[in-house]
């Protein structure tokens, strides 16, 4: 079940929600009342296990772990 981040935008408060995807989303702020949460917006996390077992299955075309420039034609691998 993923979690949901939330800010209202009455008081500025923020929150999380732990939801299934096709919950109706949040709308009254805890602590004002006011009908103002609005989801936000953020990065998700995730690991991807191969079947094998081996954790972190990103990888390069020549099996090397991702690198911030990998995709780019920056990477060693990618050369």
């Amino acid at each position: 079940m993923p979690i949901y981040e939330y800010q209202c935008q009455s008081c500025g408060h923020e929150m999380e929600a732990l939801q299934k995807m096709n919950d109706p989303a949040l709308s009254e702020c805890p602590e004002c009342n006011q009908p103002e949460l609005k989801k936000l917006i953020s990065a998700g996390g995730f690991q991807v296990k191969a079947s094998s077992g081996f954790e972190s299955g990103f990888k390069c075309a020549a099996n090397e772990p991702l690198s911030p420039a990998c995709g780019t034609g920056a990477c060693p691998a990618c050369e």
